[in-house]
């Protein structure tokens, strides 16, 4: 192959490995990705070339996975819908920095191509923490959340977390660019043979009794266009839907959990609305739902709000609040707003004041029932950030709105939600207003659930928790052990082929 298309190689690869993620899942074809950009890594002639071949991988491969961020420009005014591509493209060339970075490291490494692939591994681990920090970070669709399916290696999210998981899906996709440039073809298919057998594997355990609180999840099925329109009718439906997931048997003690924004109105400064919202519940019970909380100036005019999660009893009274912490920028907050409004630069979100964040982490305390950490939205997608492990809780609330994140979008959250799920050892239950609304266990499968666009209810005892994972205790720590491992690997092999 001519050196000049090695680059669009490159690219394709990583449009391919992109496949191996939800909705999708044929992880198989990310190992192969991996595999081809390992490869061309290996080849490459300069460090120079080695940055080209590992961006344009991330090009296609970001391209693909993050397409579904330009249904969102559909429901902008400001802008044409035809900016959502352009975004998605400027967006995944800025992102395609850190496989590019991992790549060039690699090319610069002074060992032979096995040493190179652990090095790759450990740099593909470092570059893809710093993808989840800089500028407020953006961590979704870590390389790792291709192994969802493969238990064996999913449940070391527990040890080395998503990162981890990410370095060893280099590594097997290094191992293969080894047999591959060395002509092996049979080793190769077999490698490949191996992992779709390990794929196959799931170890006797059982699903765990669902013993916990009784919680009814709310799916009113109000997209991302209508949101706005009837904001009362919107209320109403929800009401009609949790007195219908009650129903007319004997009461059992239970929370109902609404999704992030059900409720437009101030909440906390309104007492006829908070009794009417608790009206369909019986003493005991709670009802966990999302709006805004406003912060005023001393004139009592907006100066900011929150994006909330409020804790309601039978007697209307709010006995617990949330704020998100991390926040989406230019959708709940502009950078700069000053020098972004002479720009032009209009929000995806409407409104004309920004949101301010939470403290981070918390865990409510919620009469009755088990304490319940909480995360808004893609707050999730953070790994060893979403739980307040001084106060651990026993279980997880997720509520968001992923009513614009198009066909791809959803069930990649619900994915990010079940790699969490593993990394801490605790269930998780998430509620959006379109789906994919779930409970998940602390193995991170999905237990139950309510697919996109449909109205529906589901009602279930969550699953326990497990003690404390490795990953729970030490967070990041542990991914820093395993990168650490990989460098030390790489050097005792350096001089080898």
């Amino acid at each position: 192959m001519p050196r000049r298309a090695l680059p669009l190689f490159a690219l394709l690869a990583g449009a391919a490995s992109a496949l191996g993620f939800a909705p999708l899942d044929l992880w198989p074809l990310t190992l192969i990705g991996v595999a081809v950009l390992v490869g061309l890594t290996l080849e490459a002639r300069t460090v120079r070339g080695a940055a080209l071949i590992g961006w344009m991988f991330g090009v296609g491969q970001f391209v693909i996975s993050l397409n579904w961020i330009a249904t969102a420009f559909t429901y902008q005014a400001a802008m044409p819908p035809i900016m959502g591509w352009v975004t998605v493209v400027l967006l995944s060339m800025f992102l395609a920095l850190y496989p590019g970075i991992a790549a060039a490291l690699t090319r610069a490494w002074p060992g032979g191509r096995i040493s190179r692939v652990f090095v790759f591994a450990a740099a593909w681990m470092l570059t893809e923490w710093l993808r989840g920090h800089v500028l407020s970070g953006f961590a979704w669709n870590p390389l790792g959340a291709a192994w969802l399916n493969v238990w064996l290696v999913a449940q070391s999210a527990g040890i080395v977390g998503a990162l981890g998981l990410s370095g060893l899906a280099v590594l097997a996709g290094g191992l293969i660019a080894i047999v591959g440039l060395k002509r092996d073809v049979r080793s190769a298919v077999a490698i490949v043979a191996f992992c779709v057998i390990m794929s196959l594997i799931r170890p006797d355990v059982a699903p765990a009794p669902l013993t916990g609180p009784l919680v009814h999840l709310i799916q009113p099925n109000i997209g991302q266009g209508a949101k706005y329109d009837d904001p009362v009718a919107h209320v109403e439906r929800y009401l009609a839907l949790s007195r219908q997931a009650i129903g007319p048997a004997p009461h059992r003690q239970a929370i109902t959990i609404w999704s992030e924004s059900a409720v437009l109105d101030l909440v906390a400064e309104d007492p006829a609305l908070r009794a009417h919202l608790a009206s369909f519940l019986s003493p005991g019970d709670l009802l966990l739902f999302g709006g805004e909380s406003l912060i005023r100036n001393f004139d009592g005019t907006p100066a900011a709000a929150t994006n909330s999660l409020f804790v309601l009893d039978s007697n209307a009274n709010l006995l617990g609040r949330y704020d998100k912490s991390h926040l989406v920028p230019l959708g709940e907050y502009v950078p700069a707003r000053p020098l972004m409004t002479r720009l032009g630069i209009a929000r995806l979100a409407p409104g004309a004041i920004d949101f301010l964040p939470g403290p981070g982490p918390r865990t409510l305390t919620l009469p009755g029932f088990p304490a319940a950490g909480i995360q808004i939205c893609y707050e999730v997608i953070f790994p060893a950030a979403i739980v307040d492990e001084a106060h651990r809780p026993a279980w997880i609330v997720n509520i968001s709105n992923d009513a614009w994140f198009g066909a791809w979008g959803p069930p990649q959250h619900l994915a990010q939600a079940r790699l969490r799920a593993i990394e801490e050892g605790l269930p998780i239950a998430r509620v959006t207003p379109t789906g994919i609304s779930a409970v998940i266990d602390a193995h991170g499968r999905v237990v139950a659930s309510i697919g996109p666009h449909v109205m529906s209810t589901l009602s279930l005892r969550l699953p326990p928790p497990l003690p404390p994972t490795l990953f729970a205790r030490f967070a990041h720590w542990t991914s820093f052990a395993l990168g650490l491992t990989l460098l030390a690997a790489a050097v005792a092999l350096r001089r080898r082929i």
